[in-house]
């Protein structure tokens, strides 16, 4: 007899205002959700806060909410943040010294392993981002949900980017 078992995949979902309230809401309900995994909370908090701020900011539509998704697939954390401004594609762009914003993708960039976008049923889009967790602790070759690793180094490049439904812009950091 063959049994199939399942393991539950980690996730985490949440609608929020597109309000600064909104996206600081995000940033601590998905910290608390990453301490309840046992996950570490850097980089992850950070990009989390930046892709919710960029929401709440560039994505607001009056009366449209934005929604927040984190799941956990072997070793990798994927955070998702779903707007309704499809029609306003993230850039990342090297600001003037005296601008006082624009560096947030910038800093999703350097954080992430992955990051792109993901076009959604109109008028929504989807920023991504993709975080390779550490090994479990006293378990160098186990990811932290007991799934074999099968990348020996945090490398970014071309090779590990998933496989992205078409449309899809992802960005590798080099």
């Amino acid at each position: 007899m063959n049994q199939e078992i399942s393991t539950p995949v980690p996730n985490l979902t949440v609608q929020l205002s597109p309000t600064p309230r909104g996206a600081r809401l995000a940033r601590l309900l998905a910290t608390e959700q990453l301490r309840t995994w046992g996950f570490p909370l850097d980089p992850a908090a950070l990009i989390i806060a930046e892709l919710a701020a960029n929401a709440a900011t560039h994505g607001r539509v009056a009366g449209r909410d934005f929604r927040l998704t984190l799941y956990v697939v072997a070793d990798t954390l994927r955070i998702e943040v779903t707007d309704t401004r499809g029609d306003q594609l993230p850039r990342s762009e090297h600001p003037t010294s005296d601008a006082d914003s624009g560096r947030g993708l910038l800093l999703v960039d350097a954080l992430a392993d992955r990051w792109g976008t993901t076009p959604g049923l109109t008028p929504r889009k989807t920023v991504w981002a993709e975080v390779t967790l550490p090994p479990a602790p006293g378990n160098p070759c186990r990811g932290p949900r007991g799934d074999l690793s099968q990348r020996t180094t945090r490398e970014k490049g071309p090779h590990q980017t998933p496989p992205l439904p078409p449309k899809a812009h992802a960005h590798s950091p080099g």
